[in-house]
């Protein structure tokens, strides 16, 4: 390691990607004090792991930390509820609690009714889900997942992905995960830290990562994703050109439209909750009848709108059947900005641009 500094917040999956040989096993060795660094420290919760004596060290790794493996390490001669509670037998916890502990952990992952089964007898998914419930049943608030889902075929693995994101929804575990898999952290990280000859080269968010990579290097890692499918409503979206007060009149509108030369505009409450569009047809014929009350009878209430957290790939359906650019609303209903579908199309030339400037690095 060099200089390979980071902080994990409470609750977030951490992801440690990078190629064989980048340091990814070395660094999982000392959060968990196995490795002791040359220089720096390793702290959890505050506690240095290099600072306390070998019986403090087991009492942290049995009560804060718990590790999936990418082999599952499961014991061959132990059912699937023994191996579930080991971590908890090592700790000395009682059969009843261990075993009550266990099933809790096997409904959990999705193997109830799988209790007295061995090894041998589960599938390769299954025996990661034995790994997994083990952790969980540890109580442990951190958990450290070495290549996890590697030794798994593409299906099971996306299987565990989606178990992983479901798992940590409901218990808030914080969790450091290593993969050497591009579309495995682009999907499953809050964050993502890129190693490099035993160096963290950039730390982000998958969108940081892939809107404004550090170097060289990161830029050709990931240069074959799919932006379309990371890249959310949020990163893309701008002010919207004309937004018209609810409790305005027809005039007003007008006005802006002709201004902005504008065929429609977004109303939106005083707190700018969004309650729909007008369109130019119906606001001029409001002004010829004379009518000077507010925009509510002329407003279209079904209009296109999505999420902030909405993949790029999910929004040219809804902007290809939308007059106006795609209303980006957050979850209290306030008109938060707007996708135009320049944006979309641009966002695909980017993808074939950066792809072919990739192709002429190599």
């Amino acid at each position: 390691m060099i200089d390979a500094g980071f902080e994990v917040r409470p609750g977030e999956i951490f992801v440690v990607m990078g190629l064989s040989g980048s340091g990814k096993s070395t660094l999982i060795r000392m959060l968990n004090g196995l490795l002791e660094p040359t220089a720096g420290s390793v702290r959890v919760d505050g506690i240095d792991l290099f600072g306390i004596g070998a019986a403090e060290l087991r009492r942290v790794r049995q009560q804060k930390i718990s590790m999936v493996f990418q082999h599952f390490a499961l014991l061959p001669h132990r059912t699937v509820a023994e191996n579930a509670g080991y971590a908890l037998d090592v700790q000395g916890v009682g059969r009843m609690e261990r075993r009550a502990r266990a099933a809790e952990a096997l409904e959990l992952v999705g193997l109830k009714g799988w209790e007295d089964k061995y090894p041998a007898q589960l599938s390769g998914g299954m025996r990661q889900r034995v790994g997994l419930a083990r952790a969980l049943a540890a109580g442990s608030d951190i958990m450290l997942m070495d290549e996890a889902f590697s030794a798994l075929d593409p299906l099971i693995r996306r299987e565990m992905q989606d178990q992983l994101l479901d798992l940590q929804s409901e218990l808030g575990k914080t969790v450091v995960f290593i993969t050497h898999d591009l579309n495995e952290a682009m999907r499953v990280g809050d964050r993502i830290a890129v190693m490099r000859d035993g160096r963290i080269v950039q730390v982000g968010t998958a969108e940081e990562v892939l809107r404004d990579p550090a170097n060289d290097y990161v830029a050709q890692f990931v240069a074959d994703v799919d932006r379309t499918r990371v890249l959310t409503a949020s990163s893309v979206m701008v002010p919207a050109q004309l937004e018209v007060n609810a409790s305005a009149g027809p005039r007003v509108a007008l006005h802006g439209m002709r201004e902005k030369q504008l065929s429609a505009a977004f109303v939106v409450a005083r707190d700018r909750t969004l309650r729909g569009i007008v369109r130019d047809e119906d606001v001029v014929a409001a002004v010829n009848r004379g009518d000077d009350s507010t925009l509510e009878s002329i407003v279209t209430e079904h209009i296109a709108a999505v999420r902030p957290d909405t993949v790029l790939a999910e929004l040219f359906a809804p902007s290809a059947e939308s007059i106006l650019p795609l209303a980006v609303v957050d979850d209290a209903g306030r008109l938060a900005g707007v996708v135009p579908r320049v944006t979309l199309l641009t966002a695909m030339a980017s993808v074939a641009e950066t792809q072919a400037e990739v192709e002429a690095v190599r």
